[in-house]
């Protein structure tokens, strides 16, 4: 039951994130063409522009990165370890869960430090605190832990999680 229900909030987050990095993907296109229409049609482009592109692609890039950890779409040496056998293999997977859960742990905890000693700084083209720019690394980190820990119970009990898409 607790199996399923992690489960169930897990896939709920990725897709949601993974929505969330689409449409920031989707308005940094937007203003970049718009950049470019200005400033080779108009001859004068919005300074906020590329700020604002930088903002949301830290923002996709990492929470993507997150969700990842949870659809096993990172890098990984699948030629080496396909030919361990399989309690390496296994011995491996879970090294590297904890690796990426220990990652996501300083991520979220050094994140949030530099979220937190940023905030009263502003973008001044954008007129938001700095620490939106990093706000999504602790926010990336406690997801990569979460996502991690999915599959490190998964692991233990004999079963994958279940990803989105094959």
């Amino acid at each position: 039951m607790m199996l399923d229900s992690l489960a169930f909030i897990s896939r709920w987050i990725s897709r949601a994130t993974l929505a969330f990095a689409a449409i920031g993907l989707i308005a940094m296109t937007g203003i970049i063409g718009w950049a470019v229409f200005a400033r080779y049609s108009l001859g004068d482009a919005p300074a906020w522009a590329e700020q604002a592109a930088l903002l949301l692609m830290v923002w996709f890039v990492l929470l993507a990165a997150a969700v990842g950890v949870r659809e096993q779409f990172h890098l990984g040496m699948s030629a080496a370890t396909n030919a361990m056998p399989p309690f390496l293999r296994r011995l491996c997977r879970v090294v590297s869960l904890l690796a990426m859960a220990a990652f996501g742990l300083a991520m979220g905890v050094w994140g949030g430090e530099l979220v937190a000693r940023t905030w009263a700084f502003d973008i001044p083209t954008l007129g938001v605190p700095r620490g939106a720019a990093y706000l999504p690394l602790p926010i990336a980190g406690w997801m990569s832990v979460f996502f991690a820990l999915e599959h490190l119970i998964c692991e233990a009990r004999g079963r994958k999680v279940e990803p989105l898409w094959n």
